[in-house]
């Protein structure tokens, strides 16, 4: 890959890791308004949702508790994909020291979702 293609995929990275922070923050802030209008989490007592599906079930439902939370795992999944695009940029540079580095990081933080620890 030449320098200018590598500069032009930067760009667009930057820009998605913007339109990302910016989307997730939206999202919170609608979910957060909703939560102040209503004074109600859309959940009962101390249950709230735990794992991405009940989250996304309660997006479909409104819950505004379920809404931040997704804009949450939104601002989270943003630098992850930045990791998994810079993985492809490597491979095109021929670069494969980085290749391993950044795979690395990409599996640990994948392992760490799925072993992560949901109470």
């Amino acid at each position: 890959m030449s320098k200018s293609e590598i500069e032009e995929i930067e760009i667009i990275i930057s820009k998605f890791l913007k339109a990302g922070v910016l989307l997730s923050a939206f999202i919170i802030f609608i979910g957060f308004s909703m939560l102040v209008i209503t004074g109600d989490s859309g959940y009962m007592g101390n249950t709230y949702p735990t794992n991405p599906t009940a989250i996304l079930s309660g997006v479909v439902l409104f819950k505004p508790y379920a809404i931040i939370l997704t804009g949450l795992l939104i601002l989270i999944a943003t630098p992850v994909f930045r990791v998994g695009v810079s993985i492809i940029v490597f491979v095109k540079e021929k670069d494969y020291l980085y290749v391993k580095i950044t795979s690395l990081v990409f599996v640990i933080l994948i392992i760490s979702f799925v072993l992560g620890k949901v109470e």
